[in-house]
């Protein structure tokens, strides 16, 4: 068994270094996005339902396991509200320590819902988490992230709920129309 100190995990430190130099924000926005997405509407599954996929989800991303099913939940559901998803109530607070490392700050989680905040904490810093969506497609309600430049992207996959939806849209305009 391999033991992961705080120092080779990429999860578990956040720097809170901005910068005019171009910040790679890719693997907050990938822990955030896998977060959000432990729930699958489509499927109708949920990672936090099973233990073992809950403890596989953790350890593959090496992070601090935590073990508050009801807080994971509730800041899981104040996520993704605040990125356009049904509304939830605010979570409770979760802890995260803010260190100097080598002249900077960074965000330190004692687990895997501070890493997740940290890591939506710095978007916000660099002014992504608008980039942070959920696709309103009742059968989807995936979460992804806009890379369009003007950040108007809609669906999760245009060919697959932007076109369902579309299609859904023509065919209630032609039966209102016939």
């Amino acid at each position: 068994m391999r033991v992961t100190t705080r120092h080779d995990n990429r999860y578990s430190t956040y720097s809170g270094v901005v910068s005019t130099v171009e910040v790679s924000t890719a693997h907050d926005v990938e822990l955030v996005l896998d977060f959000l997405n432990t729930i699958d509407f489509e499927k109708r599954a949920d990672v936090l339902d099973d233990p073992l996929l809950w403890r596989a989800w953790q350890a593959e991303r090496r992070l601090v396991p935590a073990d508050d099913l009801a807080r994971v939940r509730a800041v899981r559901a104040g996520l993704r509200a605040a990125v356009g998803g049904p509304p939830a109530p605010p979570p409770p607070p979760v802890p995260v320590t803010v260190e100097l490392a080598n002249g900077a700050p960074r965000l330190v989680s004692a687990d895997v819902t501070g890493a997740v905040l940290a890591a939506a904490a710095r978007l916000a810093v660099l002014d992504e988490w608008g980039r942070m969506k959920i696709c309103p497609a009742d059968e989807c309600q995936w979460a992804f992230f806009d890379r369009s430049r003007n950040r108007s992207r809609t669906w999760c996959s245009m060919r697959v709920c932007g076109n369902r939806e579309k299609a859904r849209a023509w065919r209630e305009r032609a039966k209102l129309s016939s």
